[in-house]
C-alpha cells in the first residue's frame, strides 16, 4: 500500500544526523508494515498532482501554525478537502491534526493554557486503555469541522484525537517522537519553552509510551479504509 507523506515542517538541522527528517522519522514510525512512502515536501509548495496519487495520506508535524497565513496552507487546505472527497484515508499528525480540521471547517487557536511538551497521557474513551504519548504543542483545535468525533482527549487537550469515521483520523500529540528526540528537541527549542514545563518534561521522560499501539492504529486504519 503505497502511503503519501506530506511534509509540512523539518528537523532541525543539526539534530538531522542522528534522527532524520520528518519523512524518514514516518517512514521508522510506520515501517515493516506493508507500506510504500512517497514524500512531498509541501512547506516548499510541492504537492502530489492527485488526490488518488498514492492510498492513503500522512500529514506530519510542523513548527508552523495552521492560521500563519503561509503561503502554502490554502493549497495543502483544498488538497486535503479533495482527497477527503475521494474517500481517499488520511493521518493527521499534530500540526496535520490541526490543518486537516481547519481545512474542513474548524478551529484552530494559540491554546491560552499554554505548552504540553512531554510524555502526556489520553483518555481514549470508555472500555478503552488510556495511551501515553510525546505531546509538543501550543496551538489546539478549539472547534471541530463537521463529521468530526472526540476519540482521544486530556484535560489539558479536549480534542486530542478525532475520528472522521473511514475517511480520516487525527492526533495531537507526537507517537513517532521517541524519548531521545524529545530530549534533543527541547534542547534546540529550549528558548521558547517555560523553564517548568522543560523540567516537568524531563522529570517525566522514562514514561513508557503507547507508540506501538498507535502505529497499530494508523496501519489498521490505512489498510482497512484503503480506497477500492
Amino acid at each position: 500500500m503505497k502511503i503519501g507523506i506530506l511534509q509540512t515542517g523539518r528537523v532541525p538541522e543539526h539534530m538531522q544526523p542522528a534522527h532524520g527528517d520528518y519523512d524518514s522519522i514516518y517512514q521508522r514510525f510506520l515501517g515493516r508494515r506493508g507500506f510504500e512512502f512517497d514524500v512531498y515536501p509541501v512547506l516548499d509548495g510541492v504537492l502530489p498532482t492527485s488526490p488518488t496519487s498514492a492510498e492513503g495520506w500522512i500529514i506530519t508535524g510542523s513548527k508552523f501554525s495552521t492560521y500563519g497565513g503561509y503561503d502554502w496552507i490554502a493549497p495543502l487546505e483544498a488538497f486535503l478537502r479533495a482527497a477527503y472527497a475521494k474517500e481517499v484515508p488520511i493521518i493527521g499528525v499534530c500540526f496535520g491534526h490541526q490543518i486537516l480540521a481547519q481545512a474542513l471547517g474548524g478551529k484552530v487557536e494559540k491554546f491560552l493554557g499554554g505548552w504540553s511538551v512531554g510524555a502526556t497521557t489520553y483518555d481514549m474513551g470508555p472500555g478503552k486503555a488510556p495511551q501515553t504519548i510525546m505531546a509538543w504543542h501550543q496551538d489546539q483545535v478549539t472547534q471541530l469541522p463537521p463529521g468530526a468525533s472526540v476519540a482521544g482527549r486530556s484535560d489539558f487537550c479536549k480534542y486530542a484525537m478525532l475520528s472522521y469515521g473511514t475517511k480520516a483520523l487525527s492526533i495531537q500529540a507526537h507517537p513517532e517522537f521517541t524519548p531521545e528526540f524529545m530530549n534533543d528537541l527541547i534542547e534546540a527549542r529550549r528558548d521558547i519553552l517555560p523553564d517548568d514545563i522543560v523540567e516537568a518534561a524531563q522529570k517525566n521522560m522514562d514514561a513508557p509510551l503507547s507508540a506501538n499501539e498507535v502505529a497499530d492504529q494508523f496501519e489498521a486504519f490505512f489498510k482497512m479504509n484503503k480506497r477500492k
